[in-house]
């Protein structure tokens, strides 16, 4: 194996392979290598429907190997930290490998330890996590018998954040199709503000909240997991004016201690762990003060070095870390690096935050969440040509797009360099 590359890629996920394949796309003489250490590459965002029994788990995977770019060399190896005034990168096993540019692509890691009593409460199955075992909530949900059904999400960023709230209306769509809408207490409970950011797409959601009769719980900031006794306690981070008054012995058996602390009982949880960018990202000088790569929101160049990008999940970009927002950030990236090879400029700065939400309603419903750095909705015109005039509302034929387009589009075209 070679101690050198052209451009060197961290990270074999969307990001990185998407990066590698579009710049081999605009010239095949590039010496390209991805660090990637895992034999096999997933399409997660299909486990949403995976945790709702909607679609098989071997469809999300693939061989590392036959998603790698034609031309790509891989080292299959773990990147653990970076010496970028040397243009260097140290690997678990190879050892340090140099670059002339340099791709930051590794996405973010899973924090459970972050909330106390979640690592064990996942352990031992009393919390399921679409996130780490789809199939696990899948059976869960089956096998539910009513009582509090709840579902929350950490106050870090997370990957899709959508996707906590997908599986709670798809569980609620399934109790009330099995006899249980009136045994469960299905309970979103989330540190935001609100359900979602673009009022359009809010405006849609708050009907399918009480479609489902589900208890919306904002300002809830999950701490701890008491798993003997099933409760979550949660912080409550509203203003002291929008607080609500919690009365003990209510319809979900929430007990409020002291002005912050609330205690909600459960029969059967669902949380998207805390996550946080690789340590060998966050204990770097790349990262800002948050532990996110540290580059420019519109171009994706390091504020720092000239020479490295980062994009995707890993990114300090107050968008959603979504595959779509991918999907727009690497032809970005991919020019700049170009032209930077050419001794030019790196002047795109185009990137409009633009990332896409596809938000499951119930079984065979859909709304599309489409939207840039402001929160303006912006849907694709293209999706005219499918029928859907007005994506901020639920559509079966935006369902078919979820289950059958975008998987196909993602491993025949936008993994392969193609311009979806």
């Amino acid at each position: 194996m070679k101690s050198h590359y052209q451009v060197l890629i961290i990270g074999g996920g969307t990001a990185g392979i998407m990066t590698a394949a579009q710049l081999l796309a605009k010239d095949k003489k590039l010496d390209v290598a991805i660090i990637e250490p895992s034999e096999t590459h997933y399409y997660q965002p299909a486990w949403t429907l995976v945790g709702a029994g909607a679609y098989d788990f071997n469809k999300t995977a693939k061989r590392m190997a036959d998603v790698m770019p034609s031309g790509v060399e891989w080292v299959k190896d773990k990147a653990m930290g970076f010496d970028p005034g040397q243009n260097s990168v140290s690997t678990e096993s190879n050892g340090d490998i140099t670059y002339d540019f340099l791709v930051v692509a590794p996405g973010l890691v899973m924090e459970p330890g972050m909330i106390k009593g979640l690592p064990e409460a996942l352990e031992l199955g009393v919390a399921c996590s679409n996130y780490t075992d789809p199939e696990h909530t899948w059976n869960t949900i089956k096998n539910f018998k009513g009582g509090n059904a709840l579902f929350t999400q950490p106050t870090t960023p997370i990957k899709c954040g959508g996707a906590p709230q997908k599986i709670a209306y798809l569980a609620a769509d399934y109790f009330r199709k099995n006899g249980l809408k009136n045994k469960a207490n299905v309970i979103f409970a989330t540190p935001g503000t609100v359900i979602f950011g673009v009022k359009e797409i809010r405006e849609t959601l708050m009907k399918v909240i009480d479609r489902y009769g589900i208890h919306f719980k904002p300002f809830y900031s999950p701490k701890e997991i008491d798993v003997e006794n099933r409760i979550v306690h949660f912080s409550h981070t509203a203003p002291e004016e929008n607080r609500c008054i919690i009365n003990e012995d209510n319809e979900l058996g929430e007990q409020m201690v002291g002005d912050v602390d609330i205690s909600v009982p459960f029969d059967m949880l669902h949380l998207a762990p805390p996550q946080a960018a690789p340590r060998f990202v966050r204990d770097s000088t790349l990262s800002n003060d948050a532990g996110w790569l540290d580059v420019d929101h519109h171009s994706m160049q390091h504020k720092t070095y000239p020479n490295i990008f980062g994009l995707g999940d890993v990114a300090a970009l107050p968008t959603a870390k979504t595959g779509a927002a991918v999907r727009k950030q690497v032809p970005v990236v991919v020019e700049n690096i170009i032209k930077l090879m050419h001794h030019k400029p790196a002047d795109n700065h185009s990137y409009n935050g633009y990332s896409s939400c596809p938000l499951v309603t119930g079984y065979g419903k859909m709304t599309l969440a489409e939207f840039d750095y402001n929160n303006n909705f912006i849907p694709d015109p293209k999706l005219k040509r499918m029928l859907v005039f007005n994506s901020d509302k639920e559509h079966w034929r935006l369902w078919m797009l979820k289950k059958y387009g975008l998987p196909y589009l993602y491993w025949n075209k936008m993994l392969k360099g193609k311009n979806v």
